[in-house]
């Protein structure tokens, strides 16, 4: 009788355990359709009025057209330096961010203490959740009187823009950088050691190139989030909509200007702004295709 029972409730426990099972699953599966269909709906409202904007101005005249002027009659709406600006100050500070993220995560992952890891760690934990308008008040107060002393000016150039952004995505690449590198198998470590390589030697070139894809990962969020950041950009980049590469002087990326003139833009002023958000867009995509392109190579030769 006591079999009997105990084969009941195992067999009421399955059943239990396979529905929790298929409730769940199909709860991810919804998700993950929702997801998909917020993104469609995205591309849509994003996409409809930028195509009729750039077909009635022309890809030429706004995309290479250095002149921004909605209220002039006839009106301009090139956006170039802004596309610039945003080029320019990403590239700027993913230059700088990406090795010291990859050197900061190496040394967490295999020299840090564990009580300087235990310090560590939840500070970069906090300083990935911290807003970005924070971020903004402290490069105004600190990062642009250092620049104005050393290079003269206001302060608030791309310089200052770089050195802010490199601060806020240095947070998101070393985690996930150090994440990746700790999913790599100890035995790594071990047999290149015994085949003679010396520690640092197999950090750079055993450990860091298995754990590439996580790297990868990090750094197109990294990535992303240096070109789509907005308002902490809007304190200390100067905001002129102006065609320059001189460091040293003050511009205007693509989101910033679309917030600093959504809220009274109307007509065609407006579909700019739209339009200039789906170049944004695609600027995105690009850098996540040529990141996966690169992976995969990467994988080949490997």
């Amino acid at each position: 009788m006591e079999d009997i029972n105990k084969a009941s409730a195992s067999k009421n426990n399955q059943v239990k355990a396979f529905t929790k099972e298929e409730v769940f699953k199909y709860f991810f599966l919804l998700c993950s359709i929702l997801s998909i269909f917020f993104l469609l709906l995205i591309c849509v409202f994003i996409f409809k009025d930028s195509f009729t904007f750039i077909s009635k101005v022309g890809v030429k005249e706004f995309l290479l057209n250095d002149k921004w002027a909605p209220a002039n009659k006839p009106p301009s709406y090139g956006i170039l330096p802004m596309v610039m600006g945003s080029v320019i100050i990403t590239v700027l500070s993913s230059v700088a961010a990406v090795p010291i993220a990859i050197m900061v995560s190496c040394y967490l992952a295999f020299d840090c203490p564990k009580r300087i890891y235990k310090v560590l760690k939840p500070a970069l934990n906090l300083m990935t959740g911290i807003p970005s308008i924070v971020y903004g008040f402290f490069a105004l107060t600190i990062i642009v009187p250092i620049n104005k002393q050393l290079f003269g000016g206001t302060g608030m150039n791309m310089l200052t823009a770089s050195e802010l952004l490199l601060i806020m995505i240095l947070p998101t690449i070393i985690s996930m950088a150090e994440s990746s590198l700790r999913t790599v198998p100890k035995s790594y470590y071990q047999g290149s050691l015994s085949l003679g390589a010396t520690h640092d030697e197999t950090i750079t070139r055993v450990m860091v190139p298995t754990a590439k894809s996580g790297i990868f990962a990090g750094i197109i969020l990294g990535i992303g989030r240096a070109i789509g950041e907005t308002m902490a950009v809007i304190l200390v980049a100067g905001n002129q909509t102006r065609l320059t590469f001189n460091i040293l002087k003050g511009m205007r990326t693509m989101t910033t200007n679309i917030v600093l003139e959504m809220a009274y833009a109307a007509g065609d002023h407006r579909q700019a702004l739209i339009a200039t958000a789906a170049v944004l867009f695609i600027f995105i995509l690009i850098i996540n295709i040529g990141f996966f392109v690169m992976k995969r190579r990467s994988d080949q030769n490997s």
